[in-house]
């Protein structure tokens, strides 16, 4: 029965929108409203066109208001049921080409939708009075993500910040997980992500470029190369977007690969550091070359049964005493790493001049690693500790195995596959089709109000329609956001980035081609500055680190007035458009 709420609640509001359209225009006007509540008095003497000749309408202020309050919260339900579909998928699919490809574009359907309703219908100067709807959309949901939900998601996900070991004189700091106990710190505390988020934020900042190649006619005070940069835009978007989701589809492999190499780097750098504690003397002589005298004492004291090999065993005994710090590495994983760099004749032991060459290699590649070797000597362990610490430092930012993997222990504990599989494509398909019932009818009241009131519709689409298409999808990243663990805040800001994303890619790309097709006038340079500026600010502050203290949040939420700001003065007073 409580599942059934949001549907009920949905046919009420319908309802009486239906009464609220029988009370404002029926019978030619003979249950007038009131007149104080009209901004407008002539408006109300115009009538308005029904959505597809029946969805009721209103030229009231007041009826304009509901009907958008209305229809936003049909659309907020029609997100809701996509993304709670998009969920259920993934977790029987996992990630690949369903979690790549179908599902981001689905999470940005909605916005999609409204936008090509925007400028689809009715003529040509309709239309074009229209669409900036669709923009005031696609400019709101990116920076509405990007400030206001960003800065929420690191205030609610806040943790207490530790500096991690210096590497190259370069102190770090670190969240660390789950632990909130400095309150309100501006740089004391904040959230930590993986590298694979700063990745994300920087594909999010090169998402603009169909932006700037959209505009360069005005930049170039040109009129004729318009019509054919809107073209050119619309052929980059789309190639960027068909990019992105290959991407998408490879992440997980490419992650999980460069994963496996960290960890690998980290097995050697706990090995080297184990040998050099064990080892009488230096590793390396004077001239750089192997101590081999040292080195077949260390073989010896590992070749417990002096036959002249160190078999898998052996190696075992010795990966048993490695530190590996709290990495949680595989012994296993460690000794199979082990014995192939190695075991160079693959007969499943190490000799000893595959042990010497072994070693050699290790070093040379633990000193050209660039990490303090400048003043490590061949008689001292320093680079091997910083080494040490860069691996640590390096597999910390990719993040854990376990979120790699996590589709598949997914998939094994979904109970009744089969059924949840059904439900999610039947919430995919009413999802799809509450979207496309009343983004047309959605798009007409904030029309209407705007003739009510004055108000241009793109700042009313802006700051109202964002918060109806990706309420769901902002819910969801601050709960996840505030259990305060970096796994849940890299998938959080990711998240996020890829909304951004795809909104600069599939959106705009919906978008442009109704200006090429349509032949409308592109007229939203001063729109278009505040995408560019606020993705690039974000994109570009996040691409550089992993860690936001507290007072990044505050950055954030300023970014969001000021876009409000930056567009009423370049149209409005500058008279950009």
């Amino acid at each position: 029965m409580h599942n059934n709420r949001p549907f009920l609640l949905s046919l009420l509001l319908l309802l009486c929108a239906v009464v609220a359209h029988g009370r404002l225009i029926s019978d030619g006007g003979l249950h007038q409203p009131p007149e104080l509540i009209r901004l407008k008095p002539s408006a109300a003497a115009s009538s308005c066109d029904q959505t597809y000749g029946f969805m009721p309408c209103t030229t009231t202020v007041l009826g304009n208001l509901f009907l958008i309050l209305a229809y936003g919260y049909l659309m907020y339900l029609g997100a809701t049921y996509l993304t709670s579909g998009s969920e259920m998928l993934l977790e029987i699919v996992g990630p690949g080409i369903i979690g790549g490809l179908f599902l981001p574009i689905l999470g940005a359907l909605p916005d999609a939708m409204l936008i090509l309703v925007s400028g689809l219908s009715g003529s040509t100067t309709t239309a074009q009075s229209q669409v900036s709807v669709g923009m005031g959309l696609l400019a709101g949901s990116t920076v509405m993500l990007l400030t206001l939900i960003w800065g929420t998601c690191v205030i609610v996900g806040k943790c207490d910040l530790q500096n991690s070991p210096a590497i190259d004189g370069k102190q770090n700091s670190l969240a660390i997980d789950g632990k909130d106990t400095v309150g309100f710190s501006l740089t004391g505390s904040g959230v930590s992500t993986d590298i694979w988020t700063s990745y994300a934020a920087g594909i999010m900042a090169v998402s603009v470029v169909p932006f700037l190649v959209v505009q360069l006619p005005q930049l170039m005070s040109s009129t004729s190369g318009r019509h054919l940069a809107v073209l050119i835009a619309l052929i980059v978007s789309l190639s960027l977007l068909i990019a992105y989701c290959v991407y998408q589809v490879f992440q997980p492999w490419i992650q999980r690969r460069k994963l496996e190499y960290a960890r690998h780097k980290h097995v050697m750098s706990g090995v080297l550091r184990q040998l050099k504690k064990r080892a009488l003397g230096r590793l390396r002589g004077d001239d750089g070359k192997p101590n081999e005298e040292v080195i077949k004492t260390l073989f010896n004291s590992i070749d417990g049964n002096n036959d002249g090999y160190i078999s898998a065993t052996e190696m075992r005994a010795f990966i048993v005493g490695v530190q590996f710090d709290d990495v949680n590495l595989d012994q296993d994983d460690a000794i199979n790493k082990v014995m192939s760099d190695f075991d160079t004749s693959h007969d499943e032991r190490i000799d000893f001049l595959e042990f010497v060459n072994g070693i050699s290699k290790w070093l040379a590649e633990a000193k050209s690693s660039g990490v303090g070797s400048h003043d490590a000597g061949p008689d001292t362990i320093k680079y091997l500790d910083h080494f040490h610490q860069q691996t640590k430092r390096e597999k910390d930012h990719l993040g854990d195995q376990s979120s790699v993997d996590q589709s598949d222990e997914m998939v094994e504990g979904v109970e009744k596959p089969k059924w949840t599989s059904i439900k999610a494509a039947l919430l995919l398909l009413l999802g799809t089709l509450i979207a496309a019932a009343f983004a047309d009818p959605l798009v007409d009241a904030v029309d209407n109000f705007s003739d009510a009131t004055s108000i241009p519709s793109f700042f009313i689409s802006f700051i109202a329609l964002p918060w109806a298409t990706n309420s769901s999808e902002s819910v969801s990243a601050i709960i996840f956001a505030s259990r305060k663990r970096k796994r849940s805040a890299s998938l959080t800001f990711s998240e996020l980035y890829g909304a951004a994303t795809m909104n600069n890619l599939l959106c705009l790309a919906v978008f442009l081609a109704l200006v090429y097709i349509r032949d409308l006038t592109w007229e939203f340079s001063a729109e278009v500055l505040v995408i560019v500026v606020v993705c690039l600010v974000m994109g570009a502050f996040a691409s550089f680190r992993t860690t936001f203290p507290l007072w990044t949040s505050f950055v954030a939420f300023l970014l969001y007035p000021l876009s409000l700001a930056l567009v009423y003065v370049l149209d409005y007073i500058l008279g950009w458009s």
